[in-house]
Formats: structure tokens, sequence, C-alpha cells
């Protein structure tokens, strides 16, 4: 939809009313991926594609009456053998399509969204194609930061800042505007209301991405608030894709259909030290969402014969490629080189910046040794804090493979609180509000 904001923006700050088709799931040789997105506008003028022109013509005719009705539809075109020339696509592919009425009055918050995407600020839209909520309803999920939350905010009208548990099956507190309080240490996805109170949003945890800006409601407020915790994991790794509810947000069910639509790069993962367990580390990154680079000074090492397809590979010394590169919230860092003049400098640089994960690989006695040369080095201990070493969980790990399991749980267990104790250990809710099913 990026390259259609323009337009977007244009109709929606004239209070033009917009009908928006956008792709939501594909098959086989679809030439569009779910997210693409055209809209017609005043006078049918046509911004976007969601084919490649094979069935455009009959979405601008269904984006017509959408904005004559204001009743979103649902519509699936593929090739049809039996009739060559009926409207499909010739590619042998399917797509389906929602279309939706756009304007200020039925979507506030399409214009903070629009400003959000235009500036490359992360954010998820939550759009209900199917089922018993209402066809084409909207749920807006963006970081704290996104809003200024940790100042205690709550954000312009219709918005709510809410933090996540305090701890593991802890109810969250704080009904705000949208009027809902989940319950993890009830069923997974159960939720209960409550009243919605007036006043102040609750303040969030003051750790980037602690809590959630929400706008607008999908309906029913435990649909809300387990749309609310998934639509926030697809934004941490920069997916889009659909997800099913039961009516009132209930998990392992199916009668809700949810598109969560993420605007947001995928994560950086940077791994440095071009060994192999570099190449099991970069696999298993790229496999849960990360844009991977692997970088080291060594060129017989660092080739792109050594990794997997579309890792990036760089040679280049460390610490001076992370000084010159960009790190955020979301970025993961793999210190793999065991060797003190590469990885101390570098960890120098990559302690005193963001960063969701910074871990270093090596015995006790290495990270000792790391330890000593970091505080020489001026490195204070609330930056050394920062540091996982030894990287990974303790999962008795010997191959590069499963060594690259180990790191990839103990980021995922950093990610969202998870402690890595064995579930049959543990009791509560596997999957408590503000983290992704799985």
């Amino acid at each position: 939809m990026r390259e259609i904001l323009p337009a977007l923006s244009r109709w929606y700050a004239g209070g033009e009313p917009f009908g928006l088709a956008t792709v939501v799931a594909v098959s086989r040789s679809a030439p569009r991926d779910p997210g693409a997105a055209m809209a017609v506008g005043p006078g049918d003028e046509v911004v976007g594609s969601v084919s490649g022109g094979c069935v455009e013509g009959a979405v601008l005719e269904l984006a017509r009456e959408v904005v004559a009705s204001g009743e979103a539809r649902l519509e699936t075109f593929g090739y049809s053998d039996e009739d060559a020339f009926a409207v499909g696509l010739t590619c042998g592919g399917e797509i389906t399509v929602l279309v939706r009425r756009v304007t200020p009055n039925e979507d506030p918050s399409f214009g903070a969204v629009a400003d959000s995407v235009a500036a490359g600020r992360p954010v998820t839209v939550a759009t209900v194609i199917d089922g018993p909520a209402p066809r084409g309803a909207t749920l807006v999920v963006r970081p704290d930061e996104e809003r200024g939350a940790a100042e205690g905010g709550a954000g312009p009208p219709g918005f709510v800042v809410r933090p996540p548990d305090e701890e593991p099956g802890a109810a969250e507190r704080g009904a705000g505007a949208l009027g809902f309080a989940d319950r993890p240490d009830k069923e997974p996805g159960a939720a209960e209301e409550v009243a919605a109170t007036p006043g102040p949003a609750v303040p969030p945890d003051q750790e980037p991405g602690a809590a959630e800006v929400l706008a607008g409601t999908l309906g029913p407020a435990g649909l809300d608030a387990a749309v609310a915790a998934d639509a926030r994991g697809e934004l941490a790794l920069g997916a889009t894709g659909l997800r099913h509810y039961g009516p009132n947000g209930e998990r392992r069910e199916d009668d809700v259909t949810v598109f969560l639509h993420s605007f947001a790069p995928p994560p950086r993962m940077l791994v440095f030290g071009a060994i192999d367990y570099a190449a099991a580390v970069a696999r298993i990154g790229a496999f849960l969402g990360h844009r991977v680079t692997v970088c080291d000074a060594r060129p017989v090492f660092a080739t792109p014969e050594r990794f997997p397809a579309g890792v990036e590979v760089v040679v280049d010394w460390p610490h001076r490629y992370l000084s010159g590169t960009d790190t955020d919230a979301r970025t993961v860092i793999c210190v793999l080189t065991h060797d003190p003049k590469f990885d101390v400098p570098l960890l120098e640089e990559a302690l005193r910046r963001p960063a969701a994960y910074i871990g270093a690989m090596g015995s006790r006695r290495t990270h000792d040794e790391r330890m000593r040369r970091l505080r020489e080095a001026g490195v204070g201990e609330r930056e050394l804090s920062r540091l996982r070493s030894p990287v990974g969980l303790d999962l008795g790990a010997r191959t590069p493979e499963e060594v690259a399991v180990s790191v990839a749980a103990e980021i995922v267990a950093l990610r969202w609180g998870g402690t890595g104790v064995p579930l049959t250990a543990t009791a509560g809710a596997i999957h408590p509000t503000g983290t992704p099913a799985r």
C-alpha cells in the first residue's frame, strides 16, 4: 500500500470516500502477495493493483458498489477451466480480495496509520474479513513509543495505551477506552469484559515496545484482546497474514477470520563470525523472519556460498561495520567471532547501542576473560548486564544446528518474557496476553 499512499491521503484529507481493495489471501501462482492494494477514488480514479491487470476491472466495479452501499465485500478470483473468458487469473492462481469503504467518519484512525506507514514507523492494521464480527472493522496496533507512551499520555481520542502483564499469568488492568481487561490466568484467548472507565490510560512500562497503542475495535472485547496480542507478534516480525478466532477471541476456533497487515521492515539479525555455527544461526534467524547479515573480516570465510540464500554477507572488521549500520530495539546481535581482537571492540560498540538481544559465544573461561577486557575498556556494569554470554539456553546442544536452536530459543524467550522452563513444570495459561499464539 505504500506506493498508493499519496493518493489515499489526499482523498482522506478531502473527506472523499474511496474503496480500498486489499489482497488478503493467495494460492498457487498468484501475481501479488497478501497486502497488495488497489483503491478507487473520486471520479473513478484508480491507483495500485491487486493482480497485475487480470481482475482490476472487476475490482473497480466491486469498489464502486462498496462505496455506494458502505458494505464491505469479500471476493475470490481464480482461473476457470470451464470458462476461460470469465474474469479470473490467467496465471492459474487464486486471490481473495477484501473491499471496504474508507471515510474520516467510518475510519478515524486511517490518517494516523497512513502517516506511520509513510514515515516508516511500525503499525499493524487488523481487519475482520469473515465471520460473525463486523466485516471491514479495523483495529490498529502500534508500539508505545509511537505515541510517546512512556510519558504517560493516552494518545489521541479513541486510543488506549495498554501495558503488558507484569508477571506470567497476571491479569492485565486498565480497561481504558476499549473497555476490556484480559485474563491470561483463564483459558488461552478467553477474556473478561469490564465496564469502560473514563480518564487517562494506564502508563506502560518504560521498556521500548512494552505496551501497545490501540485504535478502533473489531466488536467483542475478547476479540480485540486476542487480536491485539497476535498483532504485536506479527509486527515484531514484520509479518502479514490471516488469523482465526472464536467470536470472543477464543484460540483454536475459526469462526472469525482476521487479516493482520503489518507495516514494518523485518527485524535485523547481525551475525559476526563466518563460522559453521554462523551459517546455522543465520538459517534459523531467516526462518524466524529476520533480515540476516553475516560479517567477518576474513574474506576466505565470508563468502555467500557458505550461507543460505538471501543472507547478506559482508567482509569488514566487525566493530567498524556495526558502527556504520543502523540498529533498533528489535535488532538481534550474535557475536560468534570467539576471538578477543574481534569480539571485544565489537561488543564495546554493541553494548552502547539499541538492540533487543546481544549474545556472545564462548566457554565460561572465555566469558570471564571477555568481561575483564570489556571492563578495562570502560564498559559499565549496566551495559555489561545486557550481554547474554555464554550465548543460548541450556539445551545440551552440540552440533551447529542444535546450538542455533538454543540461541533462537533464548531470543524468543527474551522477546516475550519466557522463562525457558519446560511447560510441563509450569501452570496457568500457555499464551498470556501480549504473546502470539503458537
